[in-house]
């Protein structure tokens, strides 16, 4: 009897440890994020509707698309706090400049907003 409840002591505490150990781990992983959101605006200043967003990672080369909704906004979350990301965007033959945010920017929520340029 002594003997079940060391055992059961002893997972019991094992348990906490390995609950409280993966709620530290979300902790920095959401302290190594972060997020960048913006609006494109089209030759008139206007935000434009489906224009199709891209972000890539310099590190690693992946692209993520985002097409914007009505008022031309986009956002991008869950990005590394320790790596470059290259913006731009294209809607009916108009293409933006291409935009950096920085690992250097301290930056938790970034707001980068694209113009819709000729190309």
């Amino acid at each position: 009897m002594k003997v079940r409840s060391i055992l059961a002591s002893a997972l019991l505490v094992l348990l906490v440890a390995a609950v409280a150990d993966g709620l530290q781990k979300k902790k920095d992983e959401d302290a190594g994020t972060r997020s960048v959101q913006g609006v494109v605006r089209d030759l008139n200043d206007n935000g434009a509707e489906g224009a199709v967003v891209q972000l890539k990672n310099t590190k690693t080369l992946q692209v993520r698309s985002f097409i914007t909704q009505q008022d031309g906004n986009y956002q991008f979350q869950g990005l590394s706090t320790s790596v470059d990301y290259e913006l731009k965007a294209d809607h009916g033959g108009l293409t933006s400049a291409s935009k950096r945010l920085s690992a250097f920017d301290s930056r938790t929520k970034a707001v980068i907003n694209l113009k819709l340029e000729k190309k």
